[in-house]
């Protein structure tokens, strides 16, 4: 709906929220299904097919020993604005780059309109850095005509860019676009925002 957004606490609660103005109102909110102990959420994407939606979010993982958990579930609101899932379908996922003990496997999840799965991985050795990160094609989503979800990753993730030096924790394909926004968080070192092709066909 015009106005509404969903946004995702770390540990898993999903808020839906509507922006009049200045003014941002929770209409409902909603613990994820299905998340495993010690979960850590950095990433949530919707995809709409046919009038049905489906929600995706992803524990970000951590280093080689630690692989994300990519989730993902329909998703509709009962009356009163709460969000609600159906049966959960969960795959595990290790970043092609960056690798090593700090690595967050997806930092950030988006869907292009064709239903490629787009993650950003970063590695975090701290607030001073150094940081380094990398935007994926991971795979893709589909929703049938009765709303189930499929979720199929890539054996062998292409990665579409890497950014030495950057720690990317968001990744949005432009609606109409093949363009993504990236946003980085480079802690003590500022953020920057760049526009780069990965969300094409």
């Amino acid at each position: 709906m015009p106005g509404e957004y969903l946004a995702l606490a770390s540990r898993g609660i999903v808020y839906r929220l509507k922006v009049t103005g200045s003014t941002a109102a929770v209409l409902g909110y909603s613990p994820l299904p299905g998340i495993g102990e010690g979960d850590d959420f950095e990433s949530f994407a919707l995809v709409a097919r046919g009038g049905n939606l489906a929600a995706l979010w992803a524990d970000r993982g951590a280093g080689a020993e630690r692989p994300a958990t990519l989730y993902a579930a329909p998703l509709s609101f009962a009356a009163w604005g709460q969000p609600q899932f159906g049966a959960v379908t969960r795959r595990a996922y290790l970043s092609a780059y960056p690798t090593g003990e700090g690595a967050r496997h997806i930092s950030d999840i988006s869907v292009t309109g064709s239903g490629r799965i787009i993650v950003s991985s970063a590695s975090d050795a701290g607030d001073d850095g150094p940081f380094d990160s990398a935007v994926s094609d991971a795979g893709r989503v589909t929703v049938s005509a009765a709303g189930q979800v499929r979720i199929t990753l890539a054996a062998h993730p292409a990665v579409l860019g890497t950014f030495p030096r950057y720690k990317i924790e968001a990744v949005e394909c432009l609606p109409g676009s093949a363009d993504a926004l990236l946003g980085t968080d480079d802690e003590n070192l500022g953020g920057y925002v760049r526009a780069m092709p990965f969300c094409g066909a």
